[in-house]
């Protein structure tokens, strides 16, 4: 296998192709997460809006919409890790009995 000093220049630009093929697609996964996210939160605020109907803006039910949203992202979050570690683990477990 070639270390990095004994790469031949076409796997170098091979590699900073991949490299920014990846960046390029996390940014637009990025940014498509940001409009789901705006259009969300539209959703989200309107239906507030109904349900705690108020002349001008109603204090309460915009501290209850972030409320709401606060919790819900903490327990997303909290959920992702898990399954993030819990998939590391079972990749490291197969990794290691491959390798053995």
């Amino acid at each position: 296998m070639p270390t990095e000093k004994t790469k031949k220049p076409s796997e170098e630009k091979t590699n900073l192709r991949i490299e920014v093929l990846e960046k390029v697609s996390a940014l637009a996964t990025a940014g498509l997460g940001l409009v789901a996210a705006l259009a969300w939160n539209d959703a989200i605020t309107a239906t507030f809006k109904q349900l705690f109907p108020a002349p001008g803006d109603n204090l309460l039910a915009l501290f209850g919409y972030a409320l709401f949203i606060t919790i819900i992202i903490v327990i997303v979050t909290f959920q992702l890790g898990r399954a993030l570690n819990l998939a590391k683990k079972e990749l490291s477990k197969g990794h290691h009995q491959r390798y053995k």
